[in-house]
């Protein structure tokens, strides 16, 4: 990519989005095109045409995508589905119309199939049944890998497709209904941490930066009790706090720091003009269980861990191998436990 070129940026202000403008300003690029989601619907075909006619970006990055975990995902499958397959098929279609140079399509490794083998190489995608609970996510991010593949082997586009692992870092969601699972184990500790040491004045600052939790400041110590015990934190029985979450503990997650995520993007932004995606993660993987614990002592909260295992586990295991990535010349350089304290 020129130094000078113009990029845009689909997502730039999500977590995955704005580490990627941040890395890119850290080579010295500086002609960004930038839309938010309110200043531009990706879902409304006339408006991305109408875009793309007027900024004509050469390189883009399509990290936009509506995303959450598991909860989020078994419950608004509809739009799941729906809201990520026309963001992705108007970028991709106007992309190929206005002559991009080049575009990176961003997935997820929920695309690869339930009990695929471990770890997941790129040529296990479909090769069997996905995860029920993020189905229509997944299939949705599958359709995008295959935009990229169609328009590059009809039209001659240099689309390529990236398959980052669980991500976390700065500008992540902490939704406690919608968030994915590291961000949701942070804010639920916090919350913990601040029940046990009955400090109230923090529990409505933390409530009140969330729009769908806000307290308004209003609301007696009883009111909040009763949102944070629907999130599963409260104190039991003998006094003491406990924070429930969903499952066993039993499944294999790995995690990637978004920051490597944003550096391995534009590395292989710059080398790689391939038909298919290539696997960004670590290559290494922790137990939900042992996660909750390490994000426990981390955030300081010293109350019990209760696992509610009538609530579904989702993926048994999901390893991705990132043989592929560092045969090309990229590897993970910050760790969970560093990662994890950067981030609170």
């Amino acid at each position: 990519m020129e130094k000078n070129a113009k990029i845009y940026v689909a997502g730039h202000n999500g977590m995955v989005g704005s580490a990627l403008v941040r890395r890119l300003q850290q080579d010295g690029y500086e002609s960004f095109v930038l839309r938010s989601s309110g200043q531009l619907d990706l879902r409304n075909q006339q408006a991305v045409a109408d875009f793309f006619a007027q900024e004509r970006p050469e390189y883009v990055f399509l990290a936009a995508a509506k995303v959450g975990g598991i909860v989020a995902n078994n419950t608004y499958r509809a739009e799941f589905i729906y809201d990520n397959l026309i963001m992705e098929a108007n970028v991709i279609h106007q992309s190929y119309r206005h002559g991009v140079k080049k575009l990176m399509f961003l997935g997820s490794s929920c695309i690869y199939p339930k009990l695929a083998p471990q770890p997941l190489r790129e040529e296990y995608l479909l090769t069997g049944e996905l995860e029920p609970t993020n189905e229509p996510y997944a299939i949705a991010k599958i359709a995008g890998i295959k935009l990229c593949d169609a328009y590059r082997a009809q039209y001659g586009c240099n689309f390529i497709s990236v398959m980052p692992t669980n991500l976390y870092g700065a500008n992540d969601s902490y939704d406690l209904e919608k968030s994915h699972v590291l961000p949701a184990l942070i804010r639920k500790m916090q919350l913990g941490k601040y029940l046990e040491e009955d400090d109230w004045s923090s529990l409505r600052s933390n409530l009140d930066s969330n729009p769908i939790e806000r307290v308004s400041g209003k609301r007696s110590d009883h009111d909040i009790r009763s949102i944070l015990a629907k999130y599963g934190i409260q104190r039991s029985s003998g006094g003491g706090v406990q924070v429930t979450l969903w499952g066993t503990g039993a499944p294999l997650r790995e995690f990637l720091h978004v920051d490597d995520l944003a550096d391995a993007c534009v590395f292989l932004m710059k080398t790689y003009s391939e038909a298919g995606l290539v696997n960004i993660g670590c290559g290494k993987d922790v137990s939900i269980r042992e996660l909750a614990e390490l994000v426990k002592e981390l955030v300081g909260y010293r109350g019990a861990i209760v696992w509610d295992a009538s609530k579904p586990d989702g993926t048994p295991r999901k390893l991705m191998s990132v043989e592929k990535l560092t045969q090309l010349g990229w590897t993970a350089k910050i760790g969970l436990r560093e990662g994890i304290k950067n981030t609170l």
